[in-house]
């Protein structure tokens, strides 16, 4: 069955991240009072933010009765701020190598493109229009826009429902860090890739057995073209 949709991740999968959504989220953490090492945070950064927060305070907040939705809230809050105010200044914001080509190349096939993002709608979309990217994909969900975030399915299952596309079978996602590649498995991909561009190294990624791991995203074209099976070592 041929590929008809690429869900791709943001941060450190399309768009060059030098650890800055990692860096914000431990600021907003020590806003609270959490000194957090940033080994610690960098694990976390494909979930649904809110839920990355409530897991750094369930081992770091021994008071148990102290982590509330309020004190969840203020901390995501003070990401949000700090992420938006981020994107829409810094000089260093750019798609990563080859992500544009393999958009085209992939969307003159008639195959269609996809982004989600553990972000939360109002960071995507200042992501997206900065880069410039409204009209090289077809769709983007965002966390917050669904019931469960990864690694559940609900964003990619929204996507294919938008799109029409009635089979997993269907579907290839592409992202750099554990919660995609179970997302992807979650949803039932056909193909479920892991990138070496971002939070995780190959060594990361292999304990979750993507179907591929891939240096280079243009390897999303040649997988997809070649109609393989299972192969972690590519």
């Amino acid at each position: 069955m041929s590929i008809e949709l690429v869900v791709f991740d943001m941060a450190g999968t399309t768009v060059r991240d030098k650890n800055f959504v990692g860096i914000a989220f431990q600021e907003a953490m020590k806003t609270a009072g959490y000194e957090i090492a940033i080994e610690d945070v960098n694990p976390l950064m494909g979930y649904e933010k809110p839920v990355a927060i409530k897991m750094m305070l369930d081992i770091f907040e021994a008071d148990k009765d102290k982590i509330t939705e309020e004190l969840i809230d203020r901390i995501h809050t003070e990401f949000v701020e700090g992420m938006i105010a981020f994107y829409n200044t810094t000089q260093d914001i750019a798609p990563l190598p080859n992500v544009e080509e393999t958009f085209s190349t992939l969307r003159e096939s008639g195959i269609r493109i996809a982004l989600n993002t553990g972000f939360s709608r109002d960071i995507a979309e200042v992501i997206l229009r900065r880069l410039n990217w409204e009209d090289k994909i077809d769709i983007l969900v965002a966390s917050d826009e669904v019931a469960d975030g990864r690694p559940y399915p609900d964003m990619i299952k929204k996507i294919m429902g938008a799109l029409g596309i009635d089979s997993a079978e269907k579907v290839a996602k592409v992202g750099d860090t554990e919660v995609d590649i179970n997302e992807g498995f979650n949803a039932g991909c056909k193909y479920v890739i892991g990138v070496t561009t971002g939070a995780f190294t190959r060594e990361e990624l292999l304990p979750y057995n993507p179907t591929h791991i891939i240096d280079d995203i243009a390897d999303v074209v040649r997988i997809i073209s070649s109609n393989r099976t299972y192969s972690t070592q590519e």
